[in-house]
């Protein structure tokens, strides 16, 4: 019967052979730039045991190859996948890893009406900022990323190299970047601090959530009250708006910025002051903290040449 359902499934890809869809979706399983029938009958081989595996194969992200992974790759070429087409799927020494397309826009940052008593003189006053368009990783580096661009793993809880990468520095993170940069040909880079916050509120899709994605943190979060005092892989929390994981809580998350006090004015793109030998903002809560932490206004000063084992770092683009 699976088998039969299998011969089905690639019948109808074969109808499909006049549409394809942009390199930049996932469903690109045979690497040839489009995603086409080759790609439905990659999936299939290796779900069948006749080819090997590879991370391209897991179309769907649930860390195996099944009839899922088919109907996503079916969907994507009939242009029925459109939340797909916000995500670029990136490969560093056979590792993979997927940044999402944030949608410029503008927002209310700081101590806004949500955050409520919680909210402390750091995150004030609110003022109005204006975002060009961005990526931003759809999850934490984890270590298996630092691995196979650093070649190493700084990490304090090991034993699954899904968890974030932590016990890396400012200055570590920009070395992380300047390497993953040459192997890629990109510009990644770490995200503003008001970049990560629009992205933590869920950008223009923003359901004003006090943290990333909800109003109740343990559906969120990996925060002091259900983590167990240790980090956990990343994505096994429910994401927020635009479908980013750990956004609150896991690890604390290092920013771009100086660490500076707000000013009331509207502000367009902006990269903090222009200051060395100073604090770097410090964003998102961890395992360790409390939910006040957590909330998506929440900001921490760190000292750039410091590491801690809850202090990690996502991507920006």
């Amino acid at each position: 019967m699976k088998k039969f359902y299998l011969k089905t499934m690639a019948l109808v890809a074969y109808l499909l052979l006049g549409l394809s869809a942009s390199a930049q979706v996932r469903g690109d399983v045979t690497g040839e730039g489009t995603v086409d029938i080759a790609d439905v009958n990659a999936v299939i081989n290796m779900m069948l045991g006749k080819t090997a595996q590879t991370a391209a194969s897991d179309v769907t992200g649930d860390s195996k190859v099944d009839i899922a992974d088919v109907n996503a790759v079916i969907n994507i070429m009939l242009g029925k996948n459109n939340q797909d087409e916000s995500i670029t799927t990136f490969t560093v020494n056979g590792v993979t890893f997927k940044m999402v397309a944030v949608e410029g826009g503008t927002f209310t940052m700081g101590a806004t009406a949500e955050q409520g008593s919680d909210a402390g003189n750091a995150e004030l006053p609110t003022h109005q900022v204006t975002l060009s368009s961005y990526s931003i990783g759809q999850t934490e580096v984890t270590q298996e990323l630092w691995q196979a661009v650093m070649g190493s793993n700084p990490s304090y809880f090991t034993g699954d190299l899904q968890r974030p990468v932590e016990q890396t520095s400012w200055d570590d993170c920009q070395a992380f970047i300047t390497k993953l940069n040459q192997l890629t040909g990109k510009t990644f880079r770490l995200p503003t601090e008001a970049e990560w916050e629009f992205a933590a509120r869920g950008g223009n899709k923003s359901q004003t959530y006090k943290y990333a994605g909800s109003n109740n943190i343990d559906e969120v979060a990996w925060y002091a009250d259900n983590s167990s005092a240790t980090t956990h892989p990343v994505a096994s929390k429910t994401p927020n708006e635009l479908g980013l994981f750990d956004m609150s809580g896991n690890v604390l998350e290092w920013c771009q910025d100086v660490y500076y006090f707000y000013s009331s004015e509207a502000q367009t793109n902006p990269t903090g002051p222009s200051l060395e030998d100073i604090g770097k903002v410090v964003r998102g809560g961890d395992y360790f903290n409390n939910a006040t932490f957590c909330r998506v206004s929440f900001r921490l000063s760190g000292n750039k040449s410091t590491s801690f084992k809850n202090l990690g770092f996502r991507l920006a683009l």
